[in-house]
């Protein structure tokens, strides 16, 4: 992207560099800067705001832990725009969680509520390529599993995937978020029992991923059925499963 000496203007605050990430993040709303376009250098930036290095820096570090931009810099140039807002909203929760100020109860609960509207309203606005990536979301999984694999990744992306299909962007946000917290904590569960029996810990896993496509399954069958209250239940007991399951690796 082309950008001009221009592009950037002196700005003046008491808290300079509040301002200078708001700048930068009016630019990417309005659509002037976009992901994977590079920020200048922290040299050009203060001298185009017309602010120091370190009020640069600051609003760089600033629009890193929103989400906006990542500061791994590769060749010549400043930070990339790119979108992390949903993999930042989910490292919220997790941090929540390990100060165990989010318990896995309420966790499940909170889950249960947003998707089974989320469901809901899928179940309404769902079109045929929605269904079609369900259904080969499922036999993706499937697939894993019959290769002696787990398939965490499928099963978080079912959920993704219905979000999707209710066509509201906020929940796509909220449940993807919520969605990013659970595959985590999986993750490191899973990774902590195999270091200390790798094979019952991969069975185990198996037989759980086998019951999340069996959930997924039902779920998508109802929904192709239109039976709403079906689907919700099929998702409560999916999600208590897990919620079980969850209790029982942390003893």
């Amino acid at each position: 992207m082309k950008r001009t000496k221009t592009l950037f203007t002196p700005v003046r605050n008491e808290r300079t560099f509040e301002k200078v990430s708001s700048r930068i993040k009016d630019l990417i709303f309005d659509g002037v800067l976009k992901s994977g376009d590079r920020l200048p250098s922290e040299n050009e930036l203060a001298q185009q705001f017309n602010v120091s290095r370190q009020t640069v820096r600051e609003a760089l570090r600033i629009l890193e832990l929103s989400g906006f931009i990542t500061t791994q810099k590769r060749g010549s140039g400043g930070p990339l725009i790119k979108d992390t807002i949903l993999n930042t909203i989910s490292d919220l929760y997790l941090d929540a969680f390990r100060m165990e100020k989010i318990s896995i109860e309420e966790l499940t609960l909170v889950r249960f509520e947003i998707e089974r509207v989320v469901l809901d309203h899928a179940i309404d606005k769902a079109d045929e390529s929605d269904i079609e990536a369900l259904r080969h979301n499922i036999i993706r999984a499937k697939e894993k599993i019959e290769d002696n694999g787990t398939a965490i990744d499928e099963h978080i992306e079912f959920h993704n995937l219905l979000a999707k299909a209710s066509k509201n962007h906020v929940f796509v946000i909220v449940s993807g978020s919520l969605a990013a917290a659970v595959r985590d904590i999986l993750t490191r569960i899973t990774l902590g029992a195999e270091a200390t029996d790798h094979a019952v810990s991969h069975d185990e896993r198996l037989i759980n991923s086998k019951n999340t496509v069996h959930y997924h399954e039902k779920i998508l069958e109802a929904m192709l059925e239109k039976k709403k209250e079906k689907a919700a239940l099929l998702l409560k007991e999916h999600l208590n499963e897990v919620e079980g399951r969850l209790r029982s690796f942390m003893g």
